[in-house]
């Protein structure tokens, strides 16, 4: 057999870089952008084989920072590189190895997907690169050793695509677990932030794309919806068509933003026996104000929406504003609004008030992370639902920042555990 050579070999002269970086990685951070997060977030999904550490700090160390060409060319090249091993492996019977590095390939290529807006304007590789990345999700699919099944979820008159995954082939009835993403998350980066730990305790996990989620915003053009009851209401009711779910034992888990879905649909639809949010979201818009100047803000808040919009405009063609111009397009595309005001009176619908939060009877577990830099509101949303249970996590255990990236195996563990008492189900 052929195996793909791995290049010219290089001496340790050649690769010492000793005195060039620093211990205090974890808190100094890998960059002073979006990156860094970006950066946690795929190293974190190594636990579960979503990502290599040596292929992702390698990519990294090549791209310097604001170089947004050089960040989504790495990206793509090392996914599409990481897919092709993935084939090879497939060809040649090779189905463990084939499953992992599809997978890894599904992560790396989710991040050029989300680097495409870096490009300033430049559109024409989002649908390409999204579907080289579902093409190799759909290869995990097909070569991962858990049952998997692609359904069609029926809502609103149209359907969201989704996956199925069991246990095993028995059919038993069994607890289930729905996974919600959040704004601009992957499927296969929901896999290892959940999905496979649950599997393995035990229950049945649906992943599922909704409103303004991958493929029903890239291509189907649907964008997000504030009321998420009418997202969840159509999955519990196709779960419960299903005879190998426990109705009795249906969870879900919503993360990043799904942390305000979840809570939103909760309000209303009352079947689910448990519920996590990582973390917790009381009003999204809340981020998009504070970074918005108020000299600025205060025409939107006194109405004037057309001055707002004017000033918006030309801050944006400001030489120094190439970042937030970026930020704004990757953020506002799955509101389906168009004009600043018009995208901060959608974004001002995502709100959890204190009527909805005590509509919400279902248990709940709020994760907490120290500096959240997003949505640093899952205190309050505890404070607001009855009963809820607010789950800490610390810097000093290497479990800070949004969604604890550097820290999934630990989630996992304390919510998983959560899960399996709160439903008494031995995982």
């Amino acid at each position: 057999m052929n195996i793909p050579e791995g290049g010219e070999a290089l001496t340790v002269a050649r690769l010492d870089r000793r005195g060039t970086t620093s211990h205090e990685t974890y808190t100094a951070g890998f960059y002073e952008s979006g990156w860094d997060f970006t950066t946690r977030s795929i190293l974190g999904k190594a636990s579960r084989g979503g990502s290599e550490p040596g292929e992702v700090l390698a990519t990294i160390s090549r791209v310097k920072p604001k170089d947004h060409q050089a960040w989504f060319a790495a990206w793509t090249e090392l996914g599409r590189q990481v897919a092709s091993i993935a084939q090879y492996c497939a060809d040649h019977g090779h189905r463990v190895s084939s499953a992992r590095a599809f997978l890894r390939a599904a992560n790396y290529l989710a991040v050029a997907v989300n680097a495409i807006d870096g490009l300033d304007g430049d559109t024409s590789e989002l649908l390409p690169t999204f579907r080289a990345h579902r093409a190799a999700w759909q290869g995990f699919v097909s070569q991962t050793h858990w049952p998997a099944e692609p359904v069609s979820i029926p809502s609103a008159g149209t359907s969201m695509p989704g996956w199925f995954f069991r246990p095993d082939e028995t059919g038993e009835r069994r607890p289930t677990l729905v996974m919600n993403n959040g704004s601009d998350g992957s499927v296969s980066g929901l896999w290892c932030q959940g999905a496979e730990g649950a599997l393995e305790r035990g229950y049945n996990v649906l992943l599922f794309d909704g409103p303004g989620q991958q493929s029903m915003l890239f291509e189907r053009g649907v964008p997000f919806r504030p009321d998420w009851e009418n997202v969840l209401t159509p999955v519990v009711d196709f779960l419960g068509e299903r005879g190998e779910v426990d109705d009795g034992k249906l969870a879900v888990y919503g993360i990043s933003q799904g942390g305000y879905w979840v809570p939103r649909a909760l309000a209303f639809e009352h079947r689910f026996a448990a519920a996590i949010a990582d973390g917790g979201v009381v009003d999204v818009s809340r981020s998009w104000f504070a970074n918005i100047p108020h000299t600025v803000l205060n025409d939107y808040r006194k109405g004037d929406k057309e001055k707002f919009d004017r000033n918006m405009a030309f801050a944006m063609k400001l030489p120094g504003a190439r970042t937030t111009r970026q930020t704004w397009t990757f953020r506002a595309r799955p509101y389906g609004a168009y004009g600043y005001s018009a995208v901060l009176d959608a974004v001002s619908d995502y709100v959890i008030t204190p009527e909805i939060g005590a509509a919400i009877s279902t248990p709940l577990l709020i994760t907490d992370p120290d500096g959240d830099q997003f949505f640093p509101q899952s205190a309050e949303l505890n404070a607001i639902v009855p009963g809820s249970t607010l789950l800490r996590f610390k810097q000093r255990e290497g479990a800070s920042y949004h969604n604890q990236p550097l820290a999934r195996e630990l989630t996992e563990q304390r919510v998983l555990d959560w899960l399996d008492e709160t439903l008494a189900h031995d995982g």
